[in-house]
């Protein structure tokens, strides 16, 4: 049994709330060229170029991305034979984003009750906390830093299992014509199949932490990934919804077994400002 401290928990949660404000992924930054090397609009080209000086002048300053500094997404992946000790892991983790976002200077973006006076909580807690229990004696942690314009143009349905293919496809479209520029594109796009109500929201996300340009090892979703990128870009709404032909830099599928009678359905719209940093404890 391997013992782990929350202080190393909290520690890296700050680190990597900071790196992943101010330092755009390699894959991101490598999608964004090839995107604007493909790019046929000269609005787009131009859109794609400042993006990418936005990201060298962010890393070169360790300034945020974007005055969005974003929910605090926490993904963790704990090792079965890990133990924490020191104190809750829950607690740990807000308290790294606490200091992340104060030792940053990053916008706190957080309200406290999401109808009444939606006070801000002033230093982005609590997170948001995804726990898998898996084999090992590691602890994974994924920190996500999802902004709320793309968000709010995230959708969900209770498709009919008739529905099939095509109208998961359907649907994908038609939520990304609707978001249009809102989203922020170049978008990352994922996209959740199956599992249940809650559970196929949390696909979506997931599906969005992916690397790029790394397929889906289903080869059914493989195929819907590449065929819905098309689709997608063929809409023409291009970079910041200003036309062209990248709209999204990749599609991405994350699916589960559901019930005979449903299919359900999630899209996670992440803009281009693909804010995500992982460590290994």
């Amino acid at each position: 049994m391997k013992e782990l401290h929350v202080d190393r928990v909290a520690e890296t949660v700050s680190r990597l709330c900071r790196e992943a404000n101010n330092h755009l992924p390699p894959d991101v930054l490598q999608a964004l060229e090839r995107a604007q090397a493909k790019e046929e609009s000269k609005a787009g080209k131009r859109i794609i170029s400042l993006i990418l000086e936005n990201a060298k002048a962010a890393a070169d300053e360790e300034e945020p991305l974007c005055q969005d500094t974003g929910t605090t997404v926490v993904f963790l992946e704990v090792g079965q034979d890990v133990h924490v000790v020191g104190g809750a892991l829950s607690e740990a983790i807000n308290a790294g984003v606490r200091r992340g976002y104060q030792e940053g200077f990053l916008r706190k973006s957080i309200a406290a009750h999401p109808f009444t006076k939606r006070l801000n909580t002033r230093d982005n807690t609590p997170s948001i906390i995804h726990a898998e229990i898996v084999p090992g004696d590691q602890l994974k942690i994924g920190v996500l830093t999802k902004g709320g314009g793309a968000e709010n143009m995230s959708r969900m349905a209770m498709l009919k299992p008739s529905d099939g293919r095509e109208g998961i496809v359907n649907f994908v479209l038609e939520t990304v014509s609707r978001a249009g520029g809102n989203a922020c594109p170049p978008s990352i796009i994922g996209l959740g199949i199956g599992g249940t109500y809650d559970y196929v929201a949390y696909l979506a996300k997931k599906a969005i932490t992916r690397p790029l340009g790394q397929p889906s090892p289903d080869p059914d979703n493989a195929t819907l990934e590449r065929d819905l990128l098309e689709k997608v870009n063929d809409l023409g709404i291009g970079p910041l919804g200003f036309g062209g032909r990248v709209t999204a830099l990749a599609v991405h599928v994350e699916s589960y077994p559901c019930h005979i009678a449903s299919l359900p359905v999630a899209v996670n719209i992440q803009c281009h400002s693909a804010r995500y940093k992982k460590a290994v404890l």
